[in-house]
């Protein structure tokens, strides 16, 4: 009898998963829209925009004087410091990345990593940095809102930050990207296309990037001191 159930043809024909599976397979779900930004709650576009060939230019620039840094490279996470404490030269690792929260394992328990970082306290552009289109940048983003650590960050290829939330928002600039390289804050995701935009993060809430193209990912990101 369960040999016969089992391989009678048709026989399960009218069982809702069965039925609902051949409506999925007659939908088209091939879309690009992965390849634009879609706002969405946590993840927003600025009116604010800056000029692309400038900030690659600035990138070029930077990059011919110093070297990405941290000792999560290897794990595809690495940074630029753009601006520090008064006076201070050298960022310390924790700067480089600082506070955050995740439930690492199947307990589901929130923990702490790293230590808290004063956003407030990185009030001093790089003098490295002066005279680069970088620094206009920085002034633009102080004018309006009160603008903690700056850095540019890079992902490498194939790559994901852990499932984490933030002490608080970041702004976005893409700088180099790609159709692969994606941003998600709690259910919403959306890539953000580098074309000068400024994007609002409420990485106060659980968020991750990831990067699934074949070119590392970088971006501008200044944290928001509020």
């Amino acid at each position: 009898m369960i040999i016969e159930t089992l391989t009678s043809p048709n026989i399960l024909e009218n069982d809702p998963d069965v039925i609902q599976m051949k409506a999925w397979m007659a939908e088209d779900r091939i879309t690009d829209s992965v390849a634009h930004f879609v706002p969405g709650h946590g993840i927003e576009k600025l009116s604010l925009c800056f000029d692309l060939k400038k900030l690659r230019k600035a990138l070029d620039e930077v990059l011919k004087v110093t070297s990405f840094e941290g000792d999560m490279q290897d794990q595809g996470f690495a940074a630029i410091p753009l601006n520090r404490r008064p006076g201070e030269e050298v960022a310390t690792a924790n700067d480089l990345s600082g506070r955050y929260w995740l439930r690492a394992d199947d307990r589901y328990v929130e923990e702490s990593r790293e230590d808290l970082v004063d956003e407030g306290a990185f009030s001093e552009f790089n003098p490295q940095f002066k005279g680069t289109y970088f620094e206009y940048v920085h002034k633009e983003l102080t004018r309006r809102f009160p603008i903690g650590r700056m850095r540019i960050l890079s992902k490498g290829l194939y790559n994901c930050n852990s499932w984490h939330r933030d002490p608080e928002p970041r702004l976005h600039i893409p700088l180099v990207t790609n159709p692969g390289a994606l941003f998600i804050v709690n259910h919403h995701v959306t890539h953000l296309p580098a074309d000068g935009s400024v994007y609002f993060t409420d990485t106060r809430g659980y968020h991750t990037a990831l990067n699934g193209g074949e070119h590392h990912r970088v971006h501008l990101v200044a944290a928001l001191a509020y």
